[in-house]
């Protein structure tokens, strides 16, 4: 279900803030190490920049752009030249060009030189690219879709919220070809989002997980228990199964053992996204959708396939979104905006939290038994 009209603007612009709970000890990061720098540096030679567009750029920052592609090796292990070498000279390699591409943008930007090799090395290193294991996860689009996006969010995360419109959008505009994956990850700081997600495993297993995904984010300032309660009725659920199945040991096994997937990945922050096995750095995608969207037509097409025409619903979407954007707030508003959206959760987490002792009577089922902990950094 897109809503365009509600905040959409918002998911354009402000995805790269995300849900965190500092300080958060530092995790280590499961991935390979980038391969770097190329190992013999090309000289630099504007022929590199021959089908590139750089009408954007001042002669600074082409000076630059053409600098950083004789250092940068290309994103292809059977093509080990340096990236300009790579566009100078025609090589075989796919990735060249689209990454030049991108490198150009991220110069236009303003980037820095550092900032710029760490972005481009995450988005194109092939030893970047991480084996997900999906499990039981709920997923939704083709099995064979030549794009799947694996996200970890948590329910009361006002950015995965936005996340979760932005994802339905990408879906609408390549109709077929994109799987969306989910995986559970409850911030501590955030008091209903584990039973957000003990819920949602409970609904998975009636073969409601999208139905109540989306309610629970649709209403996600309303996570009260008997709010879930509420909600889980409203899709027909086996009320008896249900509860049965919140309360349930390998329920809490199954989320806590995503949040540990996640935690080995080196999450530091909700939503995390990977892209057929790739991290997406969020705050590397400006502008957000517009670069997103370029990521997965790369994918499809080095896939082999058409990207698929937008469907109408996409096309609606965006004229609305486009009308909606002609009002959207600066960054500065909006970053307040979304401080103030994270306060208003925190403080409704904090009246709701019952007091000490309470616990055992505030399951859903009524049974006397505790609540699922919450989980520290």
């Amino acid at each position: 279900m897109l809503r365009p009209t509600t905040y959409l603007p918002f998911v354009l612009a402000a995805l790269a803030l995300g849900c965190s709970d500092p300080p958060a000890p530092p995790r280590a990061n499961s991935a390979s190490s980038p391969s770097g720098s190329a190992s013999a540096a090309a000289p630099a030679s504007e022929e590199a920049l021959a089908g590139i567009d750089t009408s954007k750029l001042t002669a600074r920052e082409k000076k630059e752009l053409v600098g950083q592609l004789a250092e940068i090796a290309s994103p292809c292990p059977d093509t080990p030249v340096p990236l300009g070498t790579c566009l100078s000279e025609k090589r075989a390699c796919k990735l060249c060009k689209p990454g030049a591409d991108y490198l150009a943008r991220l110069v236009r930007a303003g980037a820095p030189k550092a900032e710029r090799q760490r972005i481009f090395e995450a988005r194109f290193d092939p030893k970047a690219v991480q084996t997900i294991e999906l499990g039981e996860a709920p997923a939704k689009g083709p099995a064979d879709a030549p794009v799947t996006i694996v996200e970890w969010a948590d329910f009361e995360c006002p950015h995965c919220a936005m996340m979760r419109e932005a994802i339905e959008l990408l879906m609408e505009r390549f109709p077929g070809q994109v799987r969306v994956v989910y995986k559970f990850y409850a911030l501590p700081s955030h008091t209903h989002a584990k039973d957000g997600a003990l819920a949602a495993v409970a609904a998975q297993k009636q073969g409601k997980f999208w139905e109540l995904h989306e309610a629970l984010f649709v209403n996600q300032s309303k996570l009260e228990r008997q709010d879930i309660l509420r909600y889980a009725k409203s899709l027909e659920l086996d009320m008896e199964k249900f509860k049965t199945d919140f309360e349930a040991a390998e329920t809490l096994a199954r989320v806590e053992g995503d949040m540990k997937q996640a935690d080995g990945l080196g999450l530091e922050g909700t939503p995390l996204i990977y892209v057929n096995g790739r991290k997406v750095l969020l705050e590397s995608l400006n502008p957000f959708f517009d670069e997103f969207e370029a990521w997965l037509k790369l994918e499809i097409e080095l896939a082999g396939k058409t990207p698929a025409e937008p469907s109408e619903k996409f096309k609606e979407a965006m004229r609305k979104a486009e009308e909606a954007a002609k009002n959207q707030p600066s960054p500065e508003e909006l970053e307040r905006l979304m401080k103030q959206l994270e306060a208003q959760a925190s403080a409704s987490a904090g009246a709701s939290a019952a007091p000490p002792g309470a616990a055992a009577s505030a399951s859903p089922t009524g049974s006397g038994k505790p609540a699922a902990s919450a989980r520290k950094p």
